[in-house]
């Protein structure tokens, strides 16, 4: 059996297990062809394909706060200003941005009112008056508290500083430029039904389309199970899907991916980042890694009535494929297998169908600064090998796992000895060479911390500033 057969085979057993009467899976990767696979009927007259539109719930979280991101990286806010800043609200003005994308801002999840019992959503208008109204049934950055409002706001601040609707900067500044094309507000008129099936029968029952309404930068959107592949490989990797960096730089998305709380005290099973669910993967141990590696499935979830929809993006692993993200859009508001289901498709497409090996070829020397420093320095004890790779300065423990990443180091400008730790260990902070009269480098230190050629007791050497 080939492995586009085992992953139909696998997707057709999540559809008869879980009783959903529509699958739509997309799987994409930059080094093969988009695998597609639909199971099912669409619960109207329009046939199931890979074009066919669900709604994707809660998935839209993450269009809203790379959103937010651009806004940011422009200079339009600082991930830490009060909402007061940019919205005219009656109430709780002082949450931040930066707490409304991780969920730990602690205001209420819903807007006020029993919005799930009337179908009744707020326009703006009412969005922001009726916050005098809304609990923070938590106090700031306490813990992870989920909150459609929140999200809902961070939209609303999208909409306000780039003067035109949330719906319309997210078609000029994500859709269009990464050819989202079948990701819209509505439903098309060929889109697939959502259902909830019956617990104790197969009788499955329409659930009602709700428009969100000024809610909707937290879970509007519709899309195609194509459209949120790419999107999930994005997410993941977007120096692949985006080299040129026209809707975010990749700078910006590892801050977005970095853990800001952990969603279950207990269990440390997710994260949250700035608007992303981080899922680490474990391995055949049960430790959070494959082989030793660290690897970690980055996007959401989304529910609304009647469909389920799982977006994910795979990171890590020294046999990961670039850009691979995998979508499981389902009809059913409880079919549950949605969720697991693209965690299992990424781990298969990592581990049974892995990149292909690039030979290595040899590249430029290091430049003359820094040829003379390379190679095993000791620092608190412990041995640390620098190197030169790709253009960069790196470094990494000896003992490191080949999966952890390096430390990456830049010069500051005019400024050779002192460079910065860019990525890695130690991020953001100063790298030092000390030279003696022969202009050779005799010591480090990396964030005050001094390295030397061979293990040296704390009190065991005299060094010169520079």
């Amino acid at each position: 059996m080939g492995i586009s057969q085992r992953y139909e085979r696998v997707v057709r057993q999540a559809q008869a297990e879980s009783r959903i009467p529509a699958v739509s899976v997309a799987l994409h990767r930059a080094d093969r062809p988009l695998w597609t696979c639909t199971v099912g009927t669409t619960g109207n007259d329009a046939p199931l394909s890979s074009r066919t539109a669900f709604r994707i719930g809660s998935v839209t979280k993450t269009f809203t706060a790379v959103l937010v991101m651009q806004c940011r990286d422009d200079g339009l806010l600082d991930l830490d200003d009060p909402i007061s800043a940019h919205l005219d609200v009656p109430a709780h003005g002082e949450l931040t941005v930066r707490r409304l994308l991780s969920h730990t801002s602690g205001v209420q999840r819903e807007p006020y009112g029993d919005i799930w019992d009337t179908l009744h959503t707020p326009d703006v208008t009412e969005l922001l008056a009726d916050l005098a109204r809304a609990e923070r049934v938590l106090p700031p950055a306490r813990r992870f508290h989920y909150s459609n409002l929140g999200v809902a706001l961070a939209g609303q601040v999208v909409a306000r500083l780039r003067g035109g609707a949330w719906a319309e900067v997210l078609a000029d500044r994500i859709l269009r430029p990464l050819g989202l094309a079948d990701t819209s507000l509505a439903p098309p008129p060929d889109a697939a039904t959502g259902f909830l099936v019956d617990a104790y029968s197969d009788h499955a029952r329409p659930e009602p389309n709700t428009d969100l309404g000024a809610v909707g930068p937290a879970a509007q959107l519709w899309s195609t199970a194509a459209d949120m592949a790419r999107w999930a490989a994005f997410l993941a990797d977007p120096a692949a899907v985006d080299p040129d960096g026209a809707v975010l730089r990749p700078a910006t998305l590892d801050e977005m991916r970095w853990p800001a709380t952990t969603t279950d005290e207990a269990l440390w099973s997710a994260g949250f980042g700035l608007g992303l669910i981080l899922v680490p993967q474990t391995g055949p141990t049960g430790v959070r890694s494959a082989g030793g590696e660290r690897i970690s499935h980055v996007g959401h979830d989304g529910a609304m009535p009647g469909f389920l929809a799982s977006v994910y993006g795979r990171r890590g692993g020294t046999a990961g494929p670039p850009a691979l993200g995998c979508a499981v859009l389902g009809s059913s508001g409880t079919g549950t297998a949605v969720n697991d289901l693209s965690h299992q498709l990424l781990a298969a497409s990592a581990e049974d169908d892995p990149a292909e090996i690039m030979p290595w070829v040899p590249g430029e020397p290091a430049p003359p600064p820094y040829r003379g420093m390379l190679g095993r320095w000791w620092g608190e004890g412990f041995e640390y090998v620098f190197h030169w790779r790709d253009g960069t300065l790196r470094a990494r423990a000896a003992d490191d796992p080949a999966g952890k990443p390096p430390a990456v180091f830049e010069p500051l400008p005019d400024r050779p000895d002192v460079l910065r730790t860019v990525s890695g260990r130690e991020v953001g902070e100063l790298l030092r060479l000390t030279r003696d009269d022969r202009g050779d480098v005799v010591v480090l230190h990396w964030a005050t911390y001094r390295f030397t050629r061979q293990q040296e007791t704390f009190d065991r050497f005299n060094f010169r500033q520079v």
